[in-house]
């Protein structure tokens, strides 16, 4: 793409940021509605959570599609349907009767909303748009915009549900959501417009994946993520009962997750910063060393609300801080042609150690009554990213050029 046929910068990132900020800010809160959609159902936990399990596996699965879409027609069209699923996934989580029917909307349609509205399409504006000096930057940007999202749009949830009850909150955001259509209209490239389809570029979509599986950094950086979405989702959705356990108030879990969403946002942002001075495989070889040091001395040290809410700080820095550098190294080694379905390959790998780290938890709880394996687990899976991620090589991979047909 030619310098003068991108967005300006100020634009990618104001309207980029926006449409990260609904879209992840709306799906931070989903857990304000297990009880108030349980009770009135009269279903069980389990109905909510495998719902939103198949959420997290469908978001995973239709990222990658997304992805393709993206490159190829671009990212204008894919947040327009992403933006009318979750409208539609909203509005199913209000209305539907059964957990079937639950599933499909507040799974299915809503993972395949996120995966159309998220990290992996915006960053392929991103990576087109803006100047590979300022790159890395500008994607922990974003990254730290889905964590202003949890702070601007939890509160609001909250505050819709105890005011026009669980429905009508649903139903509200199902509207909100919609929000997202004006958005998309500023991340429409000119290089997509008036119905064309990607610019010419050197590889087909076969010939890039067939590229990157075969490229051993590529393989890397998809193990260290897969061990991010195990960590993170473990903690995030098992920590409030692993506290509740060992005795602790109910408030202390919900200022620990307050703490790790503040804390987000400045550690993706330097994390972004700092990949553009820094080897990014450096900065992911720390961050998960770091998650691992932080966890063993979580569990090892006295446990009191201060070791709480300062392992939640910690980790909080080091929560999301993963996803502007391996984002950043997949552009910067495979270019940007196809980095919304590249970027969406990596995600699935974290999607599916999401899956593995919150069933993991209940599971061996279920099997031992305690949360031991699943922590140290989560400490052995952070020192082997660390070590995977150190050889990943950044530099451009050298192409033979490709014949392009008549």
């Amino acid at each position: 793409m030619l310098a003068t046929d991108r967005l300006s910068m100020r634009q990618v990132l104001i309207c980029g940021a926006a449409v990260v900020t609904l879209s992840m800010g709306i799906r931070h809160g989903f857990g304000l509605w297990l009880q108030p959609i349980t009770q009135a159902q009269g279903w069980t936990r389990e109905t909510f959570a495998f719902a939103i399990a198949i959420q997290n596996l469908a978001w995973g699965v239709f990222g990658v599609f997304a992805g393709m879409a993206a490159d190829r027609f671009g990212a204008f069209r894919v947040l327009i349907v992403g933006a009318v699923l979750y409208a539609l996934g909203l509005a199913g989580m209000a209305l539907s009767p059964t957990p079937l029917l639950f599933a499909l909307t507040a799974g299915v349609l809503i993972g395949a909303a996120q995966a159309g509205t998220t990290y992996a399409v915006i960053y392929g504006v991103i990576g087109r748009n803006i100047d590979p000096a300022q790159r890395s930057w500008a994607m922990g940007m974003a990254a730290a915009a889905g964590s202003f999202g949890q702070f601007l749009m939890v509160p609001v949830e909250g505050f819709l549900i105890s005011g026009i009850g669980w429905q009508q909150a649903l139903l509200a955001l199902a509207v909100l959501s919609l929000l997202i259509v004006p958005l998309a209209a500023g991340l429409r490239e000119p290089g997509f417009r008036g119905g064309a389809a990607a610019p010419r570029r050197e590889q087909t979509i076969g010939q890039a994946l067939r590229e990157a599986f075969k490229y051993p950094s590529f393989q890397l950086l998809m193990a260290g993520y897969f061990v991010c979405g195990f960590q993170v989702v473990f903690i995030g959705v098992h920590m409030p009962s692993y506290l509740k356990d060992k005795g602790l108030s109910p408030q202390v879990a919900s200022y620990a997750l307050a703490l790790i969403g503040l804390f987000n946002i400045f550690g993706t942002y330097i994390a972004g910063s700092l990949g553009q001075k820094l080897a990014k495989r450096k900065i992911l070889a720390f961050i998960y060393l770091g998650r691992a040091v932080a966890i063993a001395l979580f569990l090892w040290a006295p446990l009191s609300p201060m070791s709480v809410y300062v392992f939640s700080a910690v980790m909080g820095l080091l929560w999301l801080s993963t996803v502007p550098p391996t984002n950043a190294t997949v552009a910067q080694i495979f270019g940007v042609a196809h980095l919304s379905m590249l970027g969406g390959f990596v995600f699935f790998s974290h999607q599916v150690g999401s899956f593995m780290g919150v069933w993991l938890g209940g599971l061996l709880y279920d099997r031992t009554g305690s949360y031991d394996i699943v922590w140290y687990l989560a400490i052995a899976l952070g020192v082997f990213a660390a070590l995977v991620n150190l050889p990943v090589r950044e530099a451009p991979i050298r192409r033979v050029p490709v014949a392009q047909p008549a």
